[in-house]
């Protein structure tokens, strides 16, 4: 899965500066404020597509002394980066250029250029995003689209795909934007349809917010992986209770896992760790993604009340 994020991330950041110093040409040679704000938009997700690939270099990073469990995390907090700049940036400029266009209108110059232009992002960014989308479909199984996006503990495939939707979407608004002040000769709609890229923008900036802080603070595993672990733990023999479990993912593929456990009244320490071991083995064989296993020996009364307590 990460060899697929990676391609995936290597396809739009082509696609993406590419199109991006096409769409800053157009907008030059024309005047146009969608344009203009769609090279930003595609400017803001060249940068973002760096700094994905820069989180998943930093979260592989073995643990050291300062990080002992790793940087997992790394790829969580720069992905609620890239969602703040497509805010502050993609949204923030568009908006801007709009309310700046709609103020002060000017007649849209050589719109052809624009028309060509467009065309050619359509096709570039449809390649990116059929990309994207092969490999989120690929990962989210039977999942809905939106149950997968919410579930993923991987940022990097949903936010490409998110992405490459909304600079789909964009460039229809952009179209329809640039024709209307061409063929009804109203230069505001040019800045209306930069405003409506903004708040596109704007609202998938949201959602990425949304996800990446919910990972970023800290998400447990899938329900289904949950259950496997505990029935690990109960099959063993010496474990007369697996009481229950506390997960967290520090990564897309590095999840921590803390078991309370009630051994046999009659085991010796040595036996105790034995069993540890063998279960631990077990669960790692099973579920490569636990990375660190914590085993609390407790009884099912202690373990309860310390639930409700939390609770």
């Amino acid at each position: 899965m990460a060899d697929g994020s990676k391609t995936v991330i290597y396809a739009a950041l082509a696609g993406n500066f590419l199109i991006a110093c096409t769409k800053f040409a157009a907008a030059a040679f024309t005047g146009s404020a969608a344009m203009l704000s769609e090279g930003v938009h595609s400017l803001v997700d060249t940068g973002n597509e760096l700094l994905l690939l820069y989180g998943m270099r930093r979260a592989g990073e073995p643990p050291d002394r300062s990080h002992p469990l790793g940087h997992g995390r790394e790829l969580y907090f720069w992905s609620f980066i890239v969602a703040l700049l497509v805010f502050a940036l993609g949204a923030g400029v568009s908006v801007y250029q709009g309310i700046h266009h709609i103020l002060d209108p000017a007649p849209i110059e050589s719109p052809n250029w624009n028309y060509a232009v467009l065309g050619a992002s359509f096709l570039f960014e449809g390649i990116t995003w059929i990309v994207a989308l092969r490999e989120f479909r690929r990962q989210k199984g039977s999942l809905g689209y939106f149950e997968a996006i919410t579930r993923s503990k991987d940022p990097t495939t949903f936010t490409v795909l998110l992405e490459d939707s909304a600079a789909l979407i964009g460039l229809a608004i952009a179209f329809v934007g640039i024709i209307l002040a061409d063929r009804l000769a109203i230069p505001e709609l040019d800045g209306a349809a930069s405003i409506c890229i903004g708040l596109l923008l704007a609202a998938v900036a949201i959602l990425l917010a949304r996800e990446s802080k919910g990972l970023l603070i800290g998400e447990a595993a899938i329900p289904a992986v949950q259950d496997a672990i505990l029935s690990i733990a109960q099959a063993d023999p010496s474990i007369q209770k697996a009481n229950g479990l506390v997960t967290t993912h520090l990564g897309p593929h590095q999840v921590i896992v803390a078991l309370s456990a009630e051994f046999e009244d009659d085991m010796t320490a040595p036996q105790i760790e034995a069993c540890v071991k063998r279960v631990e083995m077990r669960i790692k064989a099973e579920h490569p993604d636990v990375t660190t296993l914590f085993i609390k020996p407790q009884t099912a009364g202690s373990y309860m009340r310390r639930t409700q307590a939390i609770v």
